[in-house]
């Protein structure tokens, strides 16, 4: 599956994901923005559990099944472009300010602001299509459910 994907995502134009491909493509983009600062800390790897299973109705066992499959992928995978391009054409815009949302928990869940975990995001909501005030929006959001 983690082949095809890649396949799939390096293709001149690809295809749209399948909801099992953006269901990992989402995961996989959570893992990169958690191990951008170097430190893959015990709080961000629960707080990805805790949004997949929320996005995608997993228990527990499902969650840390699709994170250790995204894991994989993000370890292999070229680019975060392809991943947020992939999401953005599988997403309605509102969908995507939710998935910002999920992405700034991740970043804010081991307790601080990593500058290159800032600058992922910038460039992430910038290829989703949101503002600066939707992703400023976003932070203010996920701070307040941490």
């Amino acid at each position: 599956m983690i082949q095809n994907l890649l396949r799939q995502l390096l293709a001149p134009a690809p295809e749209p994901l399948k909801d099992t491909d953006a269901r990992l493509a989402l995961a996989a983009l959570l893992v990169r923005l958690a191990r951008t600062d170097g430190l893959y800390a015990v709080e961000e790897v629960e707080r990805i559990d805790r949004v997949l299973m929320q996005r995608f109705q997993l228990d527990a066992f499902g969650a840390a099944a699709l994170r250790a499959e995204a894991e994989a992928l993000e370890a292999e995978a070229p680019d975060t472009v392809r991943f947020t391009r992939a999401l953005k054409a599988a997403t309605s815009p509102e969908e995507r300010s939710d998935l910002m949302q999920a992405l700034w928990s991740v970043a804010l869940a081991d307790g601080s602001r990593d500058p290159d975990e800032d600058r992922l995001l910038r460039m992430v909501a910038s290829l989703f299509g949101l503002s600066d005030v939707e992703n400023a929006l976003a932070r203010q959001k996920a701070e307040k459910q941490s």
